[in-house]
């Protein structure tokens, strides 16, 4: 939006308010940066004159704010909105006999969202994320059905309930297909899902490295505590690379410059400069590393700089609260027994299997917790923690951290994450309209049991 335009967007609003039928409320979805929202919704409350609360969620990062409020007082509600640079702004109408809004939700939509919530960049680099079946034909998502794994089982329920979505936490086509045929379970579900036109879109270890998600969500059953990521997530924004050069005096460093002008994203380039007492310019210069090749090449034309060129990677910024694990060190230490007990109520199990650390009973003083959702033994390797908890170690692993006095408790691996889906549901029911339907699948379960 250009806000040099701000009278004719009013105007427009203003019609589109007048052309509506008096009898309709309307629903505003805007995203707004936290400051500006924090600063500003009380204003927008006192505005927007509303008989009731704002209904609001809080649940992502830059949140997208669900508002309801009746026709007469649409435009002085979204006027502070419309007309900021911190926000954006979209709104529908619906029957004011009803809250239930019957605004059409698509694929895109919904993936935007989910995008949002963890990004698919936070994934590892091994793992299958996304979108892995898309309809040929788009329809609009009323249902989706949320599940840890897509087996046969959770297909039936999903065509049974008519879902055009599922989310399935771990990705069901991981490796390369060459063929769709009926022999492979995993290729019969793709099939079907295709015939009944359902996307799957499946987030798997973007879940487990966002902040708020898997493993923040596991590790808080033990108990409040100071928590930090054990391998820290980086951003994924473009590489860059840093340059140091130095140029004998001013009409040189022009003619350097210059040339880098003419190299292909040079807008992309920074650089400041440094005088010495000798008059030499010295240049930093960062570029993306996809221009650094040409850039080199200009830099190393000129002698004396070339003489004096250095080039360092530049290391990207962590994304604070991401990453893959988790450690915490609670605020009041508690006995192994019930820590033990904790985790089972939080996972909604009634066996866990333990192994005690060296020297250590059930009475040992748990002060600090590693988590891993799933299969956690590379994540926690070398850590040093009182206790373990991950979904299944290996033999020899479990014996290496026993030996170091670390107790480890196994929930199996989908049971240290299916958990997390009633927590999800809350979240993106937040975030989508009221006629999109979140179904957690009653099919889904660990395939291994005590018995």
């Amino acid at each position: 939006m250009h806000f040099g335009y701000k009278g004719a967007f009013r105007r427009l609003l203003q019609l589109s308010c007048h052309l509506s039928h008096p009898k309709f409320n309307n629903n505003i979805i805007f995203k707004s940066s936290t400051d500006f929202l924090g600063t500003n919704f009380s204003t927008l409350r006192r505005s927007s004159r509303l008989r009731s609360p704002l209904r609001h969620s809080y649940a992502f990062c830059s949140p997208p704010i669900p508002l309801h409020c009746s026709h007469q007082y649409l435009t002085p509600s979204v006027s502070l909105l419309f007309f900021s640079p911190h926000t954006s702004l979209k709104f529908y109408g619906c029957p004011s006999r009803s809250n239930q809004c019957a605004a059409i939700m698509d694929l895109k939509g919904v993936l935007e969202i989910l995008e949002e919530f963890a990004p698919l960049s936070l994934a590892e680099s091994w793992d299958n994320v996304g979108l892995l079946v898309e309809p040929s034909k788009s329809r609009p998502v009323k249902t989706i059905l949320l599940t840890n794994d897509l087996t046969p089982a959770v297909m039936d329920e999903a065509e049974v309930i008519k879902s055009d979505l599922i989310i399935s936490y771990h990705p069901p086509l991981f490796r390369p297909l060459k063929r769709l045929v009926q022999k492979d379970w995993k290729q019969q579900l793709a099939v079907r899902a295709i015939e009944a036109g359902i996307a799957v879109f499946s987030p798997h270890t973007s879940w487990d490295s966002v902040k708020g998600g898997i493993n923040d969500w596991l590790v808080g059953g033990v108990g409040s505590g100071h928590v930090l990521v054990l391998h820290q997530a980086l951003s994924s924004a473009t590489q860059r690379h840093r340059l140091d050069f130095t140029a004998k005096n001013q009409e040189e460093l022009n003619n350097i410059l210059m040339l880098l002008r003419e190299t292909e994203n040079s807008e992309t380039f920074h650089y400041s400069i440094l005088r010495n007492e000798e008059g030499g310019q010295r240049v930093i210069l960062t570029c993306p590393s996809s221009a650094l090749t040409p850039v080199v090449q200009t830099v190393l034309g000129n002698d004396t700089a070339s003489q004096s060129l250095s080039i360092t990677q530049v290391q990207q910024p962590p994304l604070l609260g991401c990453g893959q694990g988790r450690h915490s060190v609670l605020h009041e230490p508690i006995s192994l027994a019930v820590a033990v007990q904790r985790i089972k109520m939080h996972l909604g199990l009634p066996h866990l299997r333990l192994a005690l650390g060296v020297q250590k009973t059930l009475e040992s003083v748990v002060q600090s917790v590693a988590v891993c959702a799933g299969s956690g033994a590379s994540v926690l390797q070398g850590v040093s923690a009182d206790l373990y908890i991950t979904g299944e170690m290996s033999h020899h692993e479990i014996l290496d951290a026993v030996a170091r006095g670390t107790s480890v408790i196994l929930c199996e691996h989908s049971n240290s994450e299916r958990g997390f889906l009633p927590v999800f549901k809350e979240k993106l029911a937040a975030r989508l309209p009221d006629s999109v339907t979140i179904a957690i699948s009653k099919r889904d379960r660990d395939p291994l049991e005590v018995v």
